[in-house]
Parts: C-alpha cells; sequence; structure tokens
C-alpha cells in the first residue's frame, strides 16, 4: 500500500536525510544497468517527473533543493532571453567526478528543466556540460517557446 503523494516542501525533503554510498550505487551502477541503452533519455525524464513531486516556488528553492538532495550548490549564472545557464559545484560534484565508475548529470538536467518550465510558465530543455579542469557541471535550460 503507498501513501498518495501531493508534492513534497523544502523542509520535509530535509527529514529524509542519508549519507553513504548506497546512492550513488543505486544511482551509477544498478539503475545502467536496469535502464540500459536508453539510461541518460530516462533518468532525464525520471528527474522531470520528480520535479513535478516538488513545491519549487522560486529560485532560491529551487537552489535549496538541489542542496538538498546532496547534488550541490545550483547558482544562476547567465541570463538570456533564450536560455539559462546554471553552475553545479561543491566537494559532492568533485567526489561523482573522481568515481571509479562512469557518473553523469541526466537527472539533475530534468529536474531543473521540469523545475524553471514551472516556475516561467515556459517550455524549455536542459542541456549539461561537465568541465573536468574546475571540477563544476554547466547546465543550459534553452526555451523552446
Amino acid at each position: 500500500m503507498s501513501k498518495k503523494l501531493e508534492q513534497l516542501t523544502i523542509s520535509q525533503l530535509s527529514n529524509l536525510h542519508t549519507s553513504g554510498a548506497g546512492y550513488d550505487v543505486l544511482r551509477y551502477i544498478s539503475l545502467p544497468e536496469l535502464l540500459g541503452k536508453e539510461s541518460n533519455t530516462l533518468l532525464y525524464f525520471i528527474g522531470r517527473d520528480l520535479a513535478r513531486k516538488f513545491e519549487v516556488d522560486s529560485m532560491e528553492t529551487l537552489c535549496k533543493t538541489f542542496k538538498q538532495m546532496g547534488w550541490g550548490e545550483l547558482e544562476l549564472v547567465k541570463e538570456k532571453r533564450k536560455e539559462l545557464t546554471f553552475q553545479l559545484m561543491a566537494d559532492s560534484v568533485v567526489l561523482r567526478l573522481q568515481a571509479p565508475f562512469e557518473t553523469e548529470f541526466r537527472l539533475e538536467s530534468g529536474f531543473l528543466a521540469e523545475a524553471i518550465q514551472q516556475l516561467l510558465g515556459r517550455e524549455c530543455e536542459c542541456t549539461e556540460d561537465v568541465i573536468h579542469k574546475i571540477h563544476t557541471v554547466k547546465f543550459t535550460v534553452i526555451f523552446t517557446d
């Protein structure tokens, strides 16, 4: 039997905090094996679906949600008419990039696209670019409307 989930708030999310390698093992080893060749695409849409379950009502809440999820510090670094550029950094990002297995940021990319779409009411997609030299991830949200 499952509980009906409306939307989670940032305060409810803070009660779910755990630490350990279990998340990374599931995320980067088990899920890709389970999802197969379409893993990156499916993780992107899982991220979009996940964002619909959170109450993200401002850029500040979005950044706090990223931090609370353990994804890192998200910062809006550039705004243009047709796109937004974000940067993700933190010790957790550095550790993920140095992990002995392949890592990706498709889940975060999908989450960010959906959250921005809900916040601004504009259709959009998001791409990510890992900048290994400075251990950050650049997300580009592109408005498609």
